[in-house]
């Protein structure tokens, strides 16, 4: 006999009475904790227990084996739950039917397994058909509970139960599964039991509790299930935590015309619309309206056909509103005329709507700012700037179904999740077309560009993990006709193959034949008060990465404070001074570089000009020349000849030329100061490009605030070399100008060497700039170019948490800039220091360059206001952690 654990492994609710709370997440799950609150509020909730995520964790620890008193704990519950009921599994008389639920921290939607209707078997339905007087019913749910426990629990192919039931419908001339009747899903049954005997060599369980452990057993599985581990790697969700397992009594939709099943949320997902926002079934079950097998109806039926359900339902939402102050998910269903709560949970929106229902429930004293700000994800902040149809555009609408998830796609069509996965690999835009999709679709939906299916509501599984990921989705297009096999839908005569490119607008619902042209979003006035919010709890300052005007303007419109890298060969690169660049690189003496860098001085000067003044008053950290300089000269020979005759240059002196600037590893190479360094002339014109453009506007009455930065800085006496020159042409360019500029000298930390050396660095410089990029490579060992060959395998293997190009390395990385910050402060008490690096709109590194305490942040524009809310989160969650420490003192 085992042992007894002395360990709560299993929390009970129902009665108005639950051993759990909403608060205890980590424990029960987000649905187990719901279920719990719910109980608590006295609102009507079918009676069940939670198997919490800790007898889950301790599950796989053994092997798969259940923790010491886990299962005696189940049988205790068991027994209240049937005194509850006044109803007992396995009865032959008054039998108890269970479902079998899935339920982790964070919401998964449709990612872990739900088994319904479990106990039901040869003896418990003619029970249930006793007691309900509704064969039809029991034979309905019999069949559901076959087809969820052989595909589910046992691993079935879902698609013969499906295929078997369309067969049937066919037969007997009908469209729907509600038309079918009693006699029909009779038959039904007895061919499902025979598709599981030959599918897994064994009969149908009949026994309850057999049933349950397999169930349990399942539910567990599914948490390292194929669709549960890649949505935990997109969304960022530790695997460490497990699931809980929600053991609960059954009530049914499907009695007939009296009864129904509907998903809800108490506020527009789409748009944060303060309006109650739910679809419901009469006569089903909850699993079709979630799966999306019927198209579910306006919740306006629900209130027609059944008011008065509908009027407890109206108070309820309301009521667990304002005890969340969230806007909630919620599931219900109506079994003969009496109100059932079988979810509510933290509602999935758009960024849209997070935005407008943050802002709103300040106004209603619901929440204060510090709430709203913590409430948003930054990276929803991405969904924002999507881009939208051209409203000036000439469309071909060939259908139109629901708008699932704003926004808008094109792409071309593909119908497999797995062949959307291996064309977005190849770098193709695909748009996923499914009758319906399912959590096995999750790769293919993240893949995709966005996401159409022919069935489903708004809240089905589509739309639901749609609007999570910020995926443009159009769901319930009842006018596209799918045949996957054929690998083509229809539209009335029109068809459309795979390969074909159609558009879809997420926020109508159209289906467009043929690629429409995009522009990206406008901004709207809930953004810009969301993020005036967040700039007044922020410490760090936020700037942008921009090489032209038209980025830097980009980026003051989303509130950057500055640029943080302005990366000089950018500009090299445009056709009209290439051919200058590549003189220079020819030349064979001082003389002739210095000539060919004279023709680019205008040119550079014109590009800072404009900088600084879509920057005015800001400051602007200009990096002077980084890459080698092979990186401006072609590599084939097709391509030196086609120079050489236009440059007018021998091709053997070009192709000579070439092969000596060839380095074996230039990532480590003559590059950055060390180019400085050797053909001073090239900074020279740079720092005089810079100083000119900056006196010029600095007499127009225009603030110019430059910082120079010397790159790839190892040892103290490059930069100090380095300075010295930049003081010089500083000093001679101010003196011709007759006028004075303040400007800083500074260095980028992105080696090793300079990170352990920062006091002697310091001693030269005005600031530090950290170029994670490099200071990543450098540190690691490896190639960013190359990494990613193989670090998607470590990411896999869990040898890294993180890819450390996305997210900081904060223990080796990190320890870098630690060490160079503190070297760095005690010769300078106040350098200024910042990060440069694509870290710099990674909302942890974020968080991580404010408890070092850097001065900001700098990343692409587009990634700025991610940057400025994640600063402003990570403010607060500091002063969050000092007020609990103050608490507990």
């Amino acid at each position: 006999m085992a042992k007894k654990s002395s360990k709560k492994l299993v929390y009970f609710f129902g009665g108005g009475k639950a051993d759990g709370n909403g608060k205890m997440k980590d424990l029960l799950g987000g649905k187990g904790a719901g279920l719990a609150e719910m109980t608590n509020l006295k609102i009507p909730v079918p009676a069940g227990f939670t198997i919490t995520t800790e007898a889950c964790n301790e599950y796989f620890h053994n092997k798969k084996k259940y923790p010491s008193g886990m299962w005696e704990q189940v049988l205790v519950n068991m027994k209240k739950v049937e005194k509850m009921m006044g109803m007992k599994l396995g009865d032959p008389s008054r039998p108890l039917l269970v479902s079998v639920r899935s339920g982790a921290k964070f919401s998964m939607p449709g990612m872990m397994d739900t088994v319904l209707n479990l106990g039901l078997n040869e003896m418990t339905i003619r029970a249930l058909i006793k007691k309900t007087g509704n064969e039809r019913f029991a034979y309905d749910a019999y069949r559901r509970f076959i087809t969820m426990f052989g595909s589910i629990v046992m691993g079935v192919d879902r698609q013969k139960f499906e295929k078997t039931l369309e067969e049937i419908k066919e037969r007997r001339g009908v469209h729907l599964d509600t038309d079918l009747t009693a006699e029909n899903l009779k038959k039904v049954v007895e061919e499902f039991k025979i598709i599981y005997k030959k599918s897994t060599g064994e009969k149908f369980p009949s026994d309850p509790y057999e049933q349950l452990k397999k169930a349990i057993n399942a539910v567990f599985g599914s948490w390292f299930g194929d669709r549960a581990v890649k949505y935990r790697k997109l969304h960022g969700i530790p695997e460490n935590l497990g699931t809980a397992c929600n053991i609960q009594a059954m009530v049914f939709g499907n009695m007939g015309e009296n009864s129904g099943t509907g998903v809800g949320f108490t506020r527009d997902p789409s748009t944060g619309g303060r309006k109650f926002f739910a679809e419901c079934l009469i006569n089903a079950q909850g699993e079709d309206v979630v799966a999306g097998i019927r198209t579910p109806l306006h919740i306006n039926e629900l209130k027609k056909r059944l008011p008065k359900a509908y009027n407890e339902l109206d108070k309820i939402y309301k009521k667990l509103e304002k005890h969340y102050k969230d806007m909630l998910d919620i599931e219900f269903t109506v079994q003969e005329g009496k109100l059932y709560m079988l979810q509510t949970r933290v509602g999935k929106r758009t960024a849209a709507a997070a935005l407008k229902i943050a802002i709103d429930m300040v106004k209603e004293g619901m929440i204060d700012k510090k709430t709203a700000i913590m409430r948003i994800d930054p990276q929803q902040l991405d969904q924002l700037l999507h881009p939208m149809i051209d409203p000036k555009a000439k469309l071909n609408v060939i259908a139109k179904g629901l708008p699932a998830s704003p926004g808008a796609a094109v792409g071309k069509v593909i119908f497999t999740a797995d062949e959307a996965e291996t064309a977005a690999e190849k770098g193709e835009k695909v748009i996923l077309v499914r009758t319906e999709t399912s959590p096995e679709d999750i790769g293919g939906m993240h893949a995709a560009q966005g996401i159409l299916t022919a069935r489903g509501g708004m809240t089905s599984h589509a739309a639901v993990v749609a609007r999570g990921m910020g995926k443009c989705c159009v769901a319930g297009c009842g006018a596209i006709n799918i045949t996957e096999s054929q690998k083509h839908f229809t539209v009335n005569s029109l068809v459309i193959r795979e390969g074909d490119y159609i558009t879809l607008n997420g926020t109508t619902g159209e289906v467009i034949l043929g690629e429409a042209p995009l522009i990206k979003p406008e901004l709207t006035e809930d953004f810009g008060i969301f993020m005036k919010w967040a700039d007044g709890f922020k410490k760090l300052g936020v700037r942008t990465n921009a090489d032209t005007p038209n980025d830097a303007t980009v980026a003051r419109n989303f509130g950057a404070e500055g640029i943080g890298l302005c990366r000089t060969e950018h500009m090299f690169f445009e056709p009209d001074r290439i051919s200058a660049v590549r003189e220079m690189i020819l030349a064979d003496d001082t003389e002739g570089r210095e000539k060919a860098l004279a023709k680019l001085l205008p040119m550079q000067k014109g590009d800072f000009l404009g900088i600084f003044k879509a920057m005015k008053g800001f400051p602007v950290t200009i990096r002077l020349l980084d890459p080698p300089l092979h990186e401006f000269l072609p590599h084939s020979d097709e391509e030196l000849k086609t120079l050489a005759h236009h440059m007018e240059v021998p091709f053997e002196k070009l192709k000579s030329r070439n092969k000596v600037l060839h380095e074996f590893n230039p990532m480590l190479g003559h590059r950055g100061c060390r180019l400085g360094i050797t053909y001073p002339e090239i900074y020279v014109m740079q720092t005089q490009a810079i100083m000119e453009a900056a006196c010029e506007l600095k007499k127009q009455g225009i603030k110019v605030i430059p910082e120079i930065m010397i790159p790839l800085v190892g040892h103290v006496n490059e930069l100090k070399m380095m300075r010295e020159l930049v003081i010089k042409i500083v000093s001679d360019t101010q003196k011709k100008y007759k006028t004075k500029v303040d400007y800083t000298v500074g260095t980028m930390i992105e080696l090793p060497r300079a990170a352990i050396t920062a006091d002697e660095i310091a001693t030269q410089a005005d600031f530090f700039s950290f170029g994670t990029n490099d200071l990543t490579q450098t540190t690691f060992g490896l190639s960013r170019d190359d990494a990613g060959r193989f670090l998607p395998y470590y990411i896999e293997k869990r040898i890294l948490d993180d890819d450390p190009f996305i997210t900081l390395d904060q223990e080796g990385t990190g320890l870098m800039m630690k060490i160079a910050i503190e070297k760095g402060r005690k010769v300078k008490k106040n350098l200024k220091m910042g990060i440069c690096g694509e870290h710099g709109g990674d909302p942890r590194s974020v968080e991580f360059c404010h408890k070092i305490g850097l001065d900001y942040v700098s990343c692409s524009p587009y990634r700025v206001p991610l940057a400025r809310l994640a600063a402003a989160q990570a403010a607060l969650k500091e002063k969050m952690g000092k007020d609990l420490s103050k608490s507990t003192v």
